[in-house]
């Protein structure tokens, strides 16, 4: 049997018991990585990680004494971290269009969205740095290079954020062998957009319309692209707008 494209990497999946997270930490897991998945369900999360080996560590990515703590704990156990996919994020009903999104609304996403990328970000690569070798995905989104047809102001906004700063970081550190690239997925089929499908039929269907592909990404589908970025097949690839999106940003008008 042949090693797998990570074996015997240290990966961190923030966000990693959600639809994408999930489908990457099984994903990284298969290739041969030590795979740390980093929620808040305690109830879930342990079990996860016991599936493939891994560990599971509670952390609220938005508090910086937890994520320098959870990073800490990484390095610890596996003595790497090698691969940083910092997906931890939330789409709330409150965020909405401007005219309609409140102060906390528009907080509350940015601290989890953009602030948590940034704090991730800050703690592992100092570790990098002194490996001289690291690879970070921080997920973006579609919605960072056009706009939606559903407004999400905040959700926007962040992920424009994410975009920015991972070009920033990407060109910064890309001599010392740490590549940064935004994975910027299109709608995918998880159970958040199921929710808002139950929540928000029409709302839900107009994002539909707009694929030029007709149908929303698998988790599975997202978690390759995830896996390409992190692994040495991408060794060239760093600072990049990495789209998963089904045509979407590529479409002016979607044949019916």
């Amino acid at each position: 049997m042949t090693d797998g494209r990570l074996q015997d990497r240290t990966a961190i999946v923030t966000g990693g018991l959600g639809g994408i997270g999930l489908a990457t930490a099984r994903r990284f897991a298969e290739e041969g990585a030590k795979v740390v998945v980093v929620d808040l369900d305690d109830d879930k999360g342990g079990s996860v990680a016991e599936e493939f080996g891994g560990l599971y560590v509670r952390c609220d990515v938005t508090d910086p004494e937890q994520v320098e703590a959870m990073v800490a704990r990484t390095v610890e156990t596996y003595g790497t971290v090698d691969i940083a996919f910092n997906n931890a994020g939330i789409s709330p009903p409150d965020d909405d269009s401007i005219l309609e999104t409140g102060l906390d609304a528009w907080r509350r996403v940015q601290e989890v969205n953009l602030t948590s990328v940034y704090l991730c970000c800050k703690a592992v690569l100092p570790h990098m740095r002194t490996q001289g070798r690291g690879s970070i995905i921080n997920t973006a989104s579609f919605v960072a290079v056009m706009g939606a047809a559903t407004s999400q102001i905040s959700y926007t906004a962040s992920k424009g954020g994410v975009l920015a700063m991972s070009r920033e970081l990407g060109v910064q550190f890309a001599r010392e062998g740490i590549r940064v690239n935004a994975l910027c997925p299109g709608p995918v089929d998880t159970p958040l957009l199921r929710e808002l499908f139950a929540k928000d039929p029409e709302r839900a269907a107009r994002r539909l319309v707009h694929i030029p592909m007709g149908r929303f990404a698998e988790a599975a589908e997202i978690a390759n692209a995830v896996l390409f970025l992190a692994s040495d097949e991408s060794s060239f690839i760093t600072a990049s707008t990495f789209l998963v999106d089904g045509g979407i940003s590529g479409a002016y008008v979607t044949p019916l």
